[in-house]
């Protein structure tokens, strides 16, 4: 929550034009910003405004970057480390949730994660196929991003993930991706997983699409949204899908 007691999801959600009766809208998060600063710049430079980013905690001059971030006009959501299956041979660094771990030592590490930045309206999951598997271990979890005012927004890249039953037991404000963008990394492919994207939006009326700082997702995803209002589709920030499903 934030000091006048509205929740940080409304606080920090950019406007959207909500007029527009019968459109499909698309919201596309682009995580790992603050890791790289040749990656962050060309994130900011490049992406409109309606496309939602995603900050790794790790990363030098946070607190710089969200601040430029914000008065480009993006919502921000804040990436937290899940412990995967092959863990710790795949680390995703300092202060991961860990399943092993007592829910108090995982609140403790979500606090450290939150504090990186601020003015951000959710959390996203970093990896965490066996954390998100666990619903002792998530349900805390997801209760303190609900009771914090912010949503969760879980990557869709685990089948097992048990986030969405969470998150509607302890009405937590939820999205899940409904397309990775650039999990194979090529112009051509980030294309064709657009163009899967729009048919989503436009079967469900909204969609989720999820992608990287690479140099050619950012340099697709741009080139894509200029030309999608006249294909009869609305970009919109990420939080724009909590409005439209409580609509």
């Amino acid at each position: 929550m934030v000091d006048d007691g509205a929740r940080a999801l409304d606080y920090y959600a950019r406007p959207f034009d909500t007029k527009t009766i019968g459109v499909a809208r698309i919201a596309i998060v682009v995580g790992g910003l603050g890791l790289s600063e040749a990656g962050t710049n060309l994130a900011l430079s490049k992406l409109p405004a309606d496309v939602t980013l995603a900050f790794a905690p790790y990363g030098n001059d946070l607190k710089d970057w969200q601040t430029r971030a914000r008065q480009d006009g993006h919502e921000l959501l804040l990436q937290v480390p899940l412990e995967p299956f092959d863990y710790p041979d795949n680390d995703p660094g300092p202060h991961t949730l860990l399943v092993d771990q007592s829910h108090q030592q995982n609140i403790d590490r979500l606090h450290w994660l939150m504090a990186r930045i601020t003015n951000y309206v959710g959390a996203v999951n970093e990896m965490g196929a066996h954390f998100t598997a666990s619903a002792g271990a998530l349900q805390p979890v997801l209760e303190e991003v609900g009771h914090r005012g912010l949503m969760y927004m879980d990557d869709g890249s685990s089948s097992r993930s048990t986030a969405a039953t969470i998150a509607n037991t302890t009405n937590t404000p939820f999205l899940c991706a409904d397309l990775p963008l650039d999990r194979n990394p090529s112009r051509d492919e980030i294309y064709v997983r657009l163009l899967e994207l729009e048919a989503v939006a436009r079967t469900k009326g909204f969609a989720v699409g999820y992608a990287s700082t690479l140099r050619v997702s950012i340099d697709r995803i741009s080139e894509w949204a200029k030309s999608l209002e006249k294909r009869g589709l609305q970009l919109v920030p990420l939080s724009a899908g909590v409005r439209f499903n409580n609509s």
